[in-house]
């Protein structure tokens, strides 16, 4: 059965997005993934957020420049989520600190929170998502980590073509091709087929509708984000991926 992520959790019409509320009301739901962002503070706490900054007009602060101390009480540490949460769920994170040795410090870091938390079972269902000339310094941090080129069509194509894009996600470490929804169309779908020969797996975002969610498991795809929990789940489960 594909992979079902939850992106950002399940908030309801009054709940945060990327809160243990949000992420708690997703599995409950029957969501077999969870998604969020992670930023490492000033201290090296990695912690859950999507925007750099936070809090009201005048008054916004940036998450890596604030210790985890300062975090408001909402805004959950990645330490946090995995004891309120446990790790028996796939948990993909997009690392939002730019690339190079801040980034690989943030994978670092997060890689240590999972491992302490479920050991090797917990690192094998993060699924780590960034750019390819990324990937492979990553690799170097954990034998286990899932790892996810969240790319394009586009660069992609700039590539060479799925194959050798493929060949390259292979020799950098990677597990997974991700693209946006609407990359995945039928012109494209084929590609999918060649991440599968290359041994990787292949992964949709933005899918929020029924039909698209149907369109991308149908192409075979191995995972597939949504905001619409319910949608999500009824898919994934009559998917055969």
């Amino acid at each position: 059965m594909a992979i079902g992520f939850a992106h950002r959790g399940a908030p309801a019409w009054y709940q945060r997005e990327n809160t243990l509320a949000a992420f708690d009301r997703a599995l409950a739901r029957g969501a077999s993934g969870l998604e969020s962002d992670v930023w490492l503070t000033a201290d090296g706490v990695p912690v859950l957020h999507h925007d750099e900054e936070l809090g009201p007009a005048r008054m916004r602060a940036k998450v890596p420049e604030l210790t985890a101390g300062r975090l408001p009480g909402w805004l959950p540490t990645l330490a946090a989520f995995y004891q309120r949460l446990g790790t028996g769920f796939e948990f993909s994170l997009d690392v939002k600190t730019p690339a190079g040795e801040t980034a690989d410090a943030a994978v670092a870091a997060v890689v240590g929170v999972a491992r302490a938390a479920g050991g090797a079972g917990a690192v094998r269902r993060l699924w780590i998502c960034g750019p390819l000339g990324c990937l492979r310094a990553w690799r170097e941090l954990d034998p286990d980590v899932q790892l996810v080129s969240s790319t394009s069509v586009r660069e992609i194509r700039a590539s060479g073509g799925i194959g050798p894009y493929a060949r390259s996600l292979v020799e950098a470490g990677a597990n997974a091709l991700n693209l946006r929804s609407r990359d995945w169309v039928a012109p494209t779908a084929a590609m999918a087929g060649v991440a599968h020969d290359h041994g990787l797996l292949a992964f949709g975002w933005d899918a929020q509708r029924p039909a698209t969610l149907r369109r991308l498991l149908g192409y075979g795809l191995d995972a597939v984000y949504s905001d619409h929990v319910d949608r999500l789940v009824a898919a994934t489960a009559n998917s055969s991926a």
